[in-house]
């Protein structure tokens, strides 16, 4: 459907989620934007539009659930039995590592999304306290989509100090502690990278200093908690983190989805 009112909808219409047609049915007792919907035969559930400024919000109905996207509404009635406890799962992982005293946020931003290096590598602590904030000259070209997304140009560091200068003080912060990084394996591929190249090559050393380091992902352990059920893929989606792609800024948005995925285990469970 195109139309931008939900109210205008037809009562009977497909819809394609995740290359999986969705079938819509406006129930005959009622002229409101609300659709029954199934999967061929499958009864998914029901959803309604609710009007939210400008976009109207997805509600769905029995699990007390509001999204932004329709498919986003449909993918979280499509949701596995087993995500009751799979997000249970999540919530004391999340509460556990909160619970780690030594536990940092880590964010680095970069010249681009293929054989990166960092422009801003940010530490924050489980206070919230900022305990690395560092621009990086990388010695690279720093790609014009990055710098869209992260607004770090050259001449913004062109005067920053180099990884190697640094490494003394990111060995200080980084080793010995647990270290939560929103796709841990991007950010640790980003610092691998800058140790080869300071070490010459030397991928063991390389390893050898990022070993020191408890790494924790928290996209897919995210992805879990908030259940949005890909058909496409047999997995949960993915989600942005929503930050403002400033180092510091995402380390402590990291922090607040991790409490709000703790926040949801039971008290006497943990």
């Amino acid at each position: 459907m195109t139309i931008a009112d939900p109210a205008q909808w037809q009562d009977l219409f497909t819809r394609t989620v995740d290359e999986q047609p969705v079938q819509f049915v406006r129930p005959a007792d009622t002229d409101r934007p609300t659709w029954t919907t199934y999967e061929g035969d499958t009864y998914l559930g029901t959803v309604s539009a609710e009007p939210d400024g400008g976009r109207p919000l997805w509600r769905v109905q029995g699990i007390h659930e509001a999204h932004r996207e329709l498919d986003d509404a449909i993918r979280a009635m499509r949701r596995p039995a087993s995500w009751p406890r799979e997000r249970e799962e999540v919530a004391r992982w999340a509460h556990r590592l909160l619970a780690d005293d030594s536990i940092l946020a880590v964010d680095v931003e970069t010249t681009g999304l293929k054989n990166a290096y960092a422009v801003q590598i940010a530490a924050v602590d489980r206070r919230g306290a900022v305990v690395l904030n560092e621009y990086v000259q990388p010695d690279a070209v720093i790609e014009k989509a990055a710098v869209a997304v992260h607004g770090i140009t050259p001449e913004r560091v062109a005067k920053a100090p180099a990884f190697g200068e640094l490494l003394p003080r990111l060995t200080d912060v980084l080793h010995g502690r647990a270290v939560v990084a929103y796709k841990a394996d991007f950010d640790r591929g980003v610092l691998e990278n800058e140790l080869v190249r300071h070490h010459g090559g030397n991928t063991a050393a390389a390893n050898e200093w990022l070993g020191r380091v408890r790494w924790e992902d928290a996209m897919v352990p995210y992805a879990v908690w908030r259940g949005l059920w890909s058909i496409k893929r047999g997995a949960y989606r993915n989600q942005p983190l929503d930050g403002p792609h400033d180092a510091v800024a995402d380390a402590k948005l990291l922090f607040e989805r991790l409490e709000q995925m703790a926040a949801t285990v039971p008290a006497a469970r943990r």
